[in-house]
């Protein structure tokens, strides 16, 4: 957006940026662009820059635009997932031999990413639990790595990293510090304002919000790194294709206002919840017993939509989420409708037996934006079942 638009709060950023009305009709919602080729004035001419489909579409500039306006970047990527995202990232920004540390409690397929991917590529991989500052900056200084790579909120145990603190230990050894902020979305917190280098989203969760598109992006401020991805965004391919990108950006519309929801229907469960008498423990940082319910109060505005929550064993965890009947019984997370997902033998089945791996009593809850008292009802059935 220009210097002179009118939009600067988050809330007026998510509605227009990158969505001014069609020059030609003045149509309010900006047409979606399916053509895989470009006319050209001559050999070389190009219209704006576009030439094919794969290099450049106006529907995925439009979703970059926005992408890179709502987390404060320079520059934003949007790929067909969000692992094509993190894979063109690593790729762009790794060689063979080095180093990438990341955290005990992460998303699965990143995990299974680096280890089965491009471990057999020659990238190293350590684990550290980042919420552990001492631990993070003795793993550092053990062995320097060239990406640390920081989830927070965490996937599915919702541990709360300290971005800055984390971004000055890892730019003291020369690392480039990696936000995944699918959990928070920048409506709830903005990683590169806090030091990070690169912010990454699946696109499919809270951005998209609506469970009926897949996608990922990268945000950053760093030109000579955006280059580098932008080559690999062309050169691979995994691009978004124009209907999933322009999905993406109808869904980040109301993004601030399904994140308000979220955030207090999570609270509303994750309080129900806590003390339950089936019940071991509550993974939500906006409880107070949290032990980073301080750190998120400060570097979150809210405390978002997921909580996880310890049954008495696996068995239990396992009726539980096969009981509920609002809560619907699903991979993924983030869409306006509630779901539940057992993570050992869905989301994370890939790191059983390894240092990710999550304890089989965890069922997480991706709270929607449904009535709460619904929800509460729901979850409380299950529990008695």
């Amino acid at each position: 957006m220009s210097p002179h638009d009118p939009a600067r709060g988050f809330a007026s950023l998510a509605v227009h940026a990158g969505q001014e009305p069609d020059a030609e009709t003045g149509a309010v919602i900006p047409p979606v662009h399916f053509s895989t080729t470009y006319a050209q004035d001559g050999i070389g001419g190009l219209r704006h820059g576009y030439e094919y489909g794969r290099s450049g579409n106006p529907t995925r500039t439009a979703l970059q635009t926005q992408l890179a306006a709502l987390e404060g970047g320079a520059h934003a990527f949007s790929f067909a997932s969000g692992l094509a995202a993190e894979d063109t990232l690593l790729r762009a920004a790794l060689s063979p031999g080095d180093e990438v540390l990341l955290g005990n409690d992460v998303y699965g397929g990143t995990y299974r990413l680096l280890a089965r991917v491009l471990g057999t590529w020659g990238v190293r991989l350590r684990v550290v639990d980042m919420s552990d500052a001492d631990a993070v900056c003795a793993a550092v200084e053990a062995s320097p790595p060239q990406i640390l790579w920081v989830e927070t909120p965490s996937n599915p145990l919702l541990r709360i990293i300290d971005i800055a603190g984390l971004a000055a230990i890892g730019h003291a050894a020369g690392a480039l510090v990696v936000v995944d902020n699918t959990f928070a979305t920048p409506a709830l917190q903005q990683p590169l304002a806090l030091g990070a280098d690169v912010v990454v989203h699946s696109t499919t969760k809270y951005l998209g919000g609506h469970s009926d598109v897949v996608g990922g992006a990268l945000v950053t401020s760093d030109d000579a790194l955006a280059e580098k991805i932008g080559f690999l965004q062309y050169a691979v391919g995994a691009v978004s294709g124009p209907l999933d990108a322009w999905l993406t950006t109808r869904g980040i519309k109301t993004l601030d206002v399904r994140m308000q929801r979220h955030s207090e229907n999570a609270a509303a469960v994750a309080a129900f919840l806590d003390g339950h008498e089936r019940v071991a423990r509550v993974y939500y940082p906006g409880l107070a017993a949290h032990p980073g319910h301080e750190l998120a109060g400060r570097q979150m505005s809210r405390f978002g939509g997921i909580v996880s929550v310890a049954l008495e064993s696996g068995e239990a965890a396992r009726r539980f989420a096969e009981s509920t009947r609002l809560f619907t019984l699903a991979e993924s997370l983030g869409g306006v409708e509630s779901l539940v997902n057992y993570p050992d033998a869905m989301t994370h089945a890939s790191v059983r037996g390894t240092e990710a791996a999550v304890p089989v009593e965890i069922v997480r809850l991706s709270v929607g934006i449904e009535d709460p008292g619904d929800l509460l009802a729901d979850v409380a059935q299950a529990l008695a079942v």
